[in-house]
């Protein structure tokens, strides 16, 4: 993940963050439609599986499961109370420079631990199957 990718930086634009939404599955008569979900700082990531799986473009958390009546702004603060950009008093056009890139910097914070913990899940997992050969190669010669 290049946190200096252009199309990372776009997605603190509400409309870029509304055209992930193609396909989501909630549209009329609900609390999380497409520009709330966005409103909230929300891109839609599906999955073969899982049709409404949302991520914060800027603290990363990811939720699934929405149900009609979910407030996007209300789940968001509830399951990501640090997030700095659900925090945010102004829109991104009204940040002055220093702010923006103090924004940022937070982000760049969470890309660092995200990317850490994917890498430690990664480990775990490869240390997880060379235990089990090392186990059954132990038991293969007793």
């Amino acid at each position: 993940m290049d946190p200096l990718n252009e199309e990372h930086t776009r997605m603190y634009f509400y409309e870029n963050r509304l055209k992930t939404f193609e396909g989501w599955p909630f549209d009329e008569d609900c609390k999380c439609t497409p520009e709330n979900m966005a409103k909230a700082g929300f891109i839609h990531t599906p999955t073969e599986n899982s049709p409404d799986v949302a991520m914060c473009f800027f603290c990363f958390k990811e939720l699934e499961g929405w149900e009609p009546e979910d407030d996007p702004q209300r789940e968001h603060k509830s399951h990501s109370p640090t997030c700095h950009f659900i925090a945010l008093t102004k829109t991104v056009e009204e940040l002055t420079v220093e702010e923006f890139f103090k924004l940022q910097k937070e982000r760049h914070k969470n890309i660092i631990v995200k990317s850490c913990n994917q890498a430690v899940g990664r480990f775990e997992e490869a240390a997880k199957l060379r235990r089990a050969e090392i186990l059954k190669t132990t038991l293969e010669e007793e």
